[in-house]
């Protein structure tokens, strides 16, 4: 419930402040594990890509602000779990995995950290949760800048065909599977 309010608000604030328009949601499936793979230029990421979707999309978010007395509890009611800084632990892999076999959806951004270019390198993680958990891999595109009354745009991008990884045991699948993910996301991008 409380989910719902805070989306329904910030759909009203995203539309006023920043004409946000939202294309390809049809591509995100009414229901199963879905992994929502965007590129990352703002702290405002993840309610961006979470406020026009249907579904309640989760995240993972530095331990740390699990630890701030109010906070912590309010993003934890709204999806979130705990990662340690340096690095994702297995607790925070396994509760991820666990997430989507529940049939959830999950926000990632495979670049692991903000970025302004177009061609940063993608981690692993979002390779490793998508293939172990068996979830659909949907490319994301956040396109525009976070300035009052300019316009943004997000792109839900056809999910990914993950056919030929599932059965691939090669030591370098993760990286082949990130590879074709953040070329998509880095596509949609230019295509604006």
């Amino acid at each position: 419930m409380i989910y719902n309010i805070c989306r329904g608000l910030l759909r009203i604030i995203y539309a006023v402040c920043f004409r946000f328009e939202a294309t390809g949601l049809e591509n995100i499936p009414a229901e199963g594990p879905v992994v929502l793979c965007s590129n990352h230029i703002s702290l405002f990421d993840p309610p961006t890509v979470g406020t026009k979707v249907n579904r309640k999309v989760h995240y993972m978010a530095k331990a740390e602000l699990f630890e701030v007395p109010l906070f912590g509890k309010f993003i934890r009611t709204l999806g979130a779990f705990p990662v340690k800084r340096g690095g994702v632990s297995k607790d925070a892999i396994r509760n991820a995995i666990n997430l989507l076999k529940e049939g959830n959806v999950m926000g990632i951004f495979p670049e692991g950290t903000r970025s302004a270019g177009d061609n940063s390198a993608g981690k692993k993680g979002a390779a490793m949760i998508a293939l172990r958990s068996g979830a659909v891999v949907i490319p994301v595109a956040i396109i525009g800048r976070y300035r009052l009354f300019r316009k943004m745009r997000i792109k839900y991008g056809k999910p990914i065909d993950m056919t030929a990884f599932i059965q691939d045991s090669s030591s370098d699948v993760l990286e082949r599977v990130t590879d074709t993910i953040m070329a998509r996301i880095r596509a949609m991008v230019k295509e604006g």
